[in-house]
């Protein structure tokens, strides 16, 4: 079996509910242009999951119509046939679109009826192993939809998830608003209502690097009850780092134990029906892959250059937001070490979005250098000696206070982009708190028009590519 999900960007969100959801109340329609990713396997459910990622919205033009009432709409054929022909040039999906101007948020007998035809004519075209998705629009900007992959009665699969990922992070799925016994997470709900406990329950998180800050990460996202976690890390437990890793013990440094098995232990030890996968691995291993593809969110917490750059460019190809989350301490050499800079910084990474390329967060070479240790440690070795590359130096300061400080702001980030707390002006893409001065700073910085990832939207839900995300290893 293999579930569905689909991934619009708020303004594609929103011009769909531009040319829907009009004051005469009549039913409209609308094209989406999709591409795909393929994961095998969903990590947590065991099943293959197949997300779309929507390139291009395209209204069914009024010219077009035939009928439009609050209950039905038809229209002429010719821009069907040119959505599809676009999608079988360009390797997309078609989803079609209309609106239920009386609020039913299920499927009609009459769309029943007629998307058959819809998907056989698809398939007519495009050719066998043809799919079409069909969605709705309710009058409150609800979205629900299902997979055609023939015309029989049975031949669609609903779509599980659909997200409208923007300013804010809009989840869309059949349960949500439904009773859920959450006991454990009841004065949360006090604070923030009962739809964001739901919301967080059906999430998948991915967390890249799980040291002191993404420890804290994982510790804060499963207290909060988000109900699917995924730890990518390929570093083990040492001396060095017991005092900042979240659930690490002596016995663990001692036994060289995985970072990924340390923090998933510690979430199990909760109770609280966190489902964790860890990963022992590069984030850019291909045994990454299919779990990343499953994740609604990541969170970046390496200082990995090169892990950086992966996650930086995941975000815009997947249309997965990134937040990402760096501590930079800068002491001087006195033996009473005197601190000349203590800055903790949340990004959010996604289309709309300056990407960390361009705010100069990642140094390209130190990216290429810790790739090339990855690849070919002897030659790393010999280039070092030679000058050609940046060594280690000595480890950067690190203290467990501020990277934890971190971990809740960025999860914080996470609250407001699905609950909205801070209202509608309250979402930063770049939050920098300075702890040394006692303040927090917002600063903006615009995506280069040379940049091939955040300059342009030329890769914006590009989805699967060979080679992976145009990376040549």
């Amino acid at each position: 079996m293999t579930v569905y999900s689909l991934t619009l960007r708020a303004g594609q969100a929103e011009a769909l509910r531009a040319h829907l959801l009009r004051e005469d109340g009549r039913e409209r329609a609308a094209y989406l242009l999709c591409r795909v990713a393929e994961a095998d396997m969903d990590p947590w459910d065991r099943q293959a999951h197949t997300k779309f990622l929507v390139r291009q919205v395209a209204p069914v033009p009024d010219a077009d119509v035939i009928e439009s009432t609050p209950t039905r709409v038809t229209w002429r054929t010719r821009s069907f046939v040119k959505a599809l022909k676009e999608a079988e040039h360009t390797g997309q999906v078609v989803a079609v679109v209309h609106n239920h101007p009386a609020g039913f948020p299920g499927f009609s007998p009459q769309d029943d009826a007629n998307e058959p035809d819809l998907i056989q004519g698809a398939i007519n075209r495009n050719g066998p192993g043809t799919r079409l998705l069909s969605l709705i629009m309710t009058p409150d900007g609800r979205l629900t939809g299902r997979v055609w992959r023939h015309p029989s009665k049975t031949g669609h699969d609903p779509l599980a998830m659909i997200r409208v990922v923007g300013g804010r992070f809009d989840l869309h799925y059949r349960e949500r608003g439904t009773a859920a016994d959450m006991r454990a997470f009841h004065r949360q709900a006090l604070a923030f209502g009962a739809a964001l406990n739901q919301d967080l329950r059906k999430l998948r998180v991915g967390i890249v690097g799980c040291g002191g800050t993404g420890s804290a990460v994982a510790m804060v996202l499963a207290r909060l009850g988000v109900g699917q976690v995924l730890l990518i890390d390929n570093d083990i437990v040492d001396q060095t780092n017991l005092n900042r890793l979240h659930g690490a013990r002596q016995a663990d440094a001692d036994a060289m134990r995985p970072k990924v098995e340390v923090v998933a232990r510690a979430i199990a030890e909760l109770g609280l029906g966190v489902r964790v996968v860890p990963i022992d691995a590069w984030v850019g291993d291909p045994a990454c892959r299919d779990a990343l593809k499953c994740c609604d969110i990541i969170f970046g917490c390496t200082d990995d250059h090169d892990g950086r750059a992966f996650i930086n460019r995941f975000a815009y190809y997947y249309l997965t937001p990134v937040i990402d989350i760096g501590l930079a301490i800068d002491v001087s050499d006195a033996d009473v070490p005197e601190i000349n800079a203590l800055d903790g910084r949340v990004t959010v990474l996604m289309p709309e979005h300056t990407c960390l390329m361009c705010r100069e967060v990642i140094d390209p070479k130190i990216a290429a250098d810790q790739a090339l240790k990855r690849k070919s440690p002897a030659e790393y070795e010999k280039r070092k000696a030679e000058a050609y590359v940046f060594g280690e130096g000595n480890p950067s300061p690190a203290v467990v206070t501020f990277t934890t400080e971190l971990a809740c702001m960025g999860v914080n980030e996470l609250i407001h982009r699905l609950q909205g707390f801070r209202g509608e002006d309250g979402h930063a893409s770049n939050r920098v708190r300075k702890f040394h001065l006692n303040e927090d700073r917002r600063p903006g910085r615009r995506p280069q028009s040379y940049c091939p990832l955040c300059g342009t939207d030329e890769d914006w839900g590009i989805g699967d590519v060979e080679p992976f995300m145009g990376r040549v290893d």
